[in-house]
This record gives structure tokens, sequence and C-alpha cells, in this order.
């Protein structure tokens, strides 16, 4: 439990300062009370408002939080950190875009090198399916940061999403070479070959998908996939297997369904094994 500390209740700055100590231990609650005492004494404080709003959004107060970083703002119209807080907070708890872009373009006025406000103004617009902005801003950001992950991951995502495959594989392709070990990059990689038809291809950055994450059904049921486009069928049926028994209520049904199985279902080997995987997961 947390002892009170003396302060001068006609002091802003020990207020102020409480709420700073209060803040760094965890105790959001009595942070907040502090903050709101230092505004007492002085309503005009830009960083009690800001810190005010910081707690509430740590409090998941996020509409309160929001207000605070905009009384902020109105004070101090020129600071960078109550825009990108507000920003950040239309974007990722309201998916509230165009908000959260208007935050982000203030910011970014103020701070034109900033890397996070640039990077967060391409997600937004990705979000809203403006891809061509959206890359644009992915772009920005890798000049400011040309080994950055997550806006080659992202920027391949929009491409993807917008149906430039090839564009989209370059970019995950430099994701990979960053960070070898992202199982998500080579899972992309291999539906984009496959969407592409280089099932050969897809059924590489499937294996690399599946040497980091080995339970990964989706990397399974897809080399699957890809080993029956090129009709070898003995590893087309050991990976479904694979899926099936890591998720045997999704792939079960897709085995006995979808129309890339169908000559599959004639063949004898293959009827053993929905057999046998229905017996043992009772489907």
């Amino acid at each position: 439990m947390y002892q009170s500390l003396e302060c001068r209740p006609d002091s802003y700055r020990e207020w102020y300062q409480r709420g700073n100590k209060l803040r760094a231990e965890g105790y959001y609650y009595e942070a907040l009370t502090s903050y709101e005492r230092a505004l007492n004494y002085q309503p005009s404080d830009y960083w009690s408002w800001y810190r005010k709003g910081v707690v509430l959004e740590a409090l998941g107060h996020y509409h309160e939080a929001i207000d605070s970083f905009t009384q902020a703002s109105i004070i101090e119209p020129d600071n960078y950190w109550s825009w990108y807080e507000q920003g950040c907070i239309h974007f990722t708890e309201f998916r509230e875009y165009d908000r959260a872009i208007a935050c982000f373009n203030q910011a970014i006025k103020l701070r034109p090198q900033d890397y996070w406000a640039t990077y967060r103004l391409g997600e937004a617009y990705r979000k809203l399916e403006q891809y061509e902005q959206g890359i644009d801003y992915y772009d920005y950001a890798l000049a400011l940061r040309p080994d950055d992950f997550w806006a080659y991951y992202r920027r391949a995502e929009a491409l993807q999403q917008w149906g430039k495959l090839e564009e989209a594989l370059a970019s995950y392709q430099q994701a990979s070479s960053l960070e070898p070990d992202d199982y998500w990059a080579w899972y992309q990689q291999g539906v984009i070959w496959q969407q592409l038809a280089q099932f050969d291809q897809g059924i590489n950055c499937y294996q690399q998908a599946l040497d980091l994450e080995p339970k990964s059904d989706l990397a399974w049921y897809q080399q699957a996939c890809c080993y029956a486009e090129l009709n070898n069928r003995n590893w087309a049926i050991i990976c479904l297997e694979k899926a099936i028994d890591l998720y045997p209520a999704k792939y079960l049904p897709l085995a006995v369904n979808e129309a890339i199985w169908a000559d599959f279902r004639r063949q004898q080997g293959f009827q053993l094994l929905i057999t046998n995987k229905s017996r043992r997961y009772g489907k």
C-alpha cells in the first residue's frame, strides 16, 4: 500500500512531482488525483494535462485520456507529444483512422523527421484501404530507418492487399533479410508464391515458416495444397495429416470438401486417412 507523501497543499510543483513519482511506481489512481490537484493551481499547465492523459490511458479510460491530451494541445499546439498520443488512441483503441491521421499529421508537422508518426500514418491509411498513400508513408519511414523490419512488413502487407503481389513479395523478402526468424514474413511469402502458381517456391517458404513454428497448422495445410498442385501425392497427404492433427475441426472438413482434394478422395490411402482421423477425432 502506498503511503501518502507529505506535500504542501498550496504548491503546484509538489502535486505535479508527486503525480510523476506515483505514476512511475504504478499508482495510477493516486497519480491522477495528484495531477488534478496540480491543475487546480495551474489550470493551463501543459505537462499536468499531458501526464493526466498518460495515466488515464494506462487505466484504460481512453475517452478521458483524449480529452486531457486535447486540452494539452490547446494550451501548447506546437508540442508533438499530445498530438501523437491522441493519434495512437484513435488508431489502436477506437479504430478511428481518419481522426488518427489528423493527429499524426499535426505531430509530423512539428517533427518532420519523426519515424513513428510517419509509420503510423502508413498504418492508418492501410487500415482505410488507401494503399497508395499508406505505401508512400512506409517509404518515408524507410527513408528515416532503412533497416526497419516493420515498415517493410507492413508495406508488403499493404501491397499484398492492393493486389501488387510481386512488389509485396520483394518487401516481405526484405523483411525476412532483416529478421530471418520471423514466422509471418516467411508464411506470407509462401502465400504469394502460391497465388503466383510458383508452388515449389511456396513450399520452400512454408518450410522456412515451419522450421520456426513446427505446430503451425496454417503452414502445414498450405504446404499440403502446394504439393497437391504439383501432384506430389505422398507429401501432400503427409502435410495434410499434420494440419489435421493440429486442428481437426478445421482441416478434416476441408479435406472432405475442398476442390483441391477431389482427385485424392478417389485414392484408397486418402480415404483411409479421412476414415482414421474421423474416428480419432469424432467427426
